[in-house]
């Protein structure tokens, strides 16, 4: 039977290391489980009121408030490979795994066994589980890219569900389970299809530069993810270290019109145009280079932007939630005020 707790606080579940209690928490181990804290939830649905599910809570800022709801740990483990007999998947596999799997060790086991596809999205924090919800990407690379299908429980009707990529409906960082009618689905396996031989994908600047006295073809897998591993140890915060969700906000997308307009005011703005026609332009540069927010610190001293990635918000000790969506908001206004952009965050809010 599953325990459901009461008054778990959030501090000891996010890496933010914010946030009061829980009202209600459970950990969910076996889709059965799933199953029955969902009747248990709609039994007592006016006690609950609500509820949310975390992973390894790597992207959730949690309210000093607490959440006066039901918070879900998905612990769903285990993973499986499939061969793939289709003939237009030729030297493919699948692998399958659950959603509570710790999103790098599955990454680690593709890369180890030769398959191409996530190795470019090693070190996120976070469990598999999270990928399609965010679309994770870095270096190029984006999870929708792999994803062959999402397997969910419907929390309310109890309906379980396979998703194809097209139902997911992936956007830069977005998919349809953040959505309003998304959020009542709860992600339990998903799987990944990869290629048995292929080339890696070295054209992220920062690989590129890595490895650029050699041809794709002459890297290996292990080279690609030993690489973005030591990249991403130089420029973000340790989570063991620093109470931290990585990149905050989202990298803004905005109209070509607007982006020639700050070219003319700051001619070395990058920007990267999107498949329709909109331009994706670096955050982190207009944080340093525009705004002067590069290692920013708040008068305390308790949160601030990292000195090496300034899209990353830092609980440098003892800050509280809403110092955290107090610094949020000033980037924001801040961003809005010298450029015009409206930016989003990429964490997401729990009771905020």
């Amino acid at each position: 039977m599953i325990d459901i707790q009461k008054n778990i606080a959030l501090a000891g579940l996010t890496t933010f290391r914010v946030g009061g209690v829980a009202s209600y928490f459970c950990e969910v181990r076996t889709p059965a489980e799933l199953a029955e804290a969902s009747k248990m939830f709609l039994k007592n649905r006016k006690i609950h009121n609500s509820f949310f599910v975390l992973g390894e809570g790597s992207n959730t800022l949690a309210s000093d408030d607490g959440y006066a709801g039901l918070a879900i740990r998905m612990c769903i483990k285990g993973v499986k490979w499939k061969e793939v007999v289709d003939a237009t998947a030729c030297d493919k596999v699948e692998v399958v795994a659950g959603a509570g799997e710790h999103w790098d060790d599955v990454v680690a086991l593709t890369v180890g066994k030769g398959y191409y596809g996530l190795e470019n999205l090693s070190g996120i924090p976070g469990t598999v589980g999270a990928s399609p919800v965010q679309n994770i990407g870095a270096y190029g690379a984006e999870v929708k890219d792999t994803i062959s299908f999402v397997e969910a429980f419907h929390f309310e009707t109890g309906e379980t569900r396979t998703f194809t990529p097209e139902e997911c409906c992936f956007g830069y960082r977005n998919s349809f389970f953040k959505s309003v009618e998304g959020k009542l689905w709860v992600i339990m396996k998903v799987g990944f299809l990869l290629d048995k031989k292929g080339r890696v994908n070295i054209g992220y600047k920062d690989l590129k530069a890595r490895f650029a006295e050699r041809y794709s073809s002459q890297v290996s897998l292990a080279e690609v993810r030993e690489a973005v591993l030591e990249i991403r140890k130089q420029k973000l915060p340790d989570i063991a270290v620093l109470g931290t969700a990585g990149s905050f906000f989202k990298n803004p997308v905005i109209r070509a019109e607007l982006y020639k307009e700050l070219q003319e005011e700051y001619p070395a703005i990058p920007g990267f145009v999107e498949g329709d026609g909109r331009v994706k332009v670096p955050l982190a540069w207009i944080l340093d280079n525009v705004c002067g927010l590069k290692g920013w610190k708040s008068a305390n001293g308790r949160v601030g932007l990292y000195e090496k990635q300034p899209l990353a918000l830092v609980n440098f000790g003892a800050a509280t939630a809403a110092e955290v969506a107090n610094a949020a908001q000033m980037v924001v206004v801040a961003v809005k005020d010298k450029t015009g952009i409206d930016i989003e965050w990429e964490v997401q809010r729990l009771g905020i």
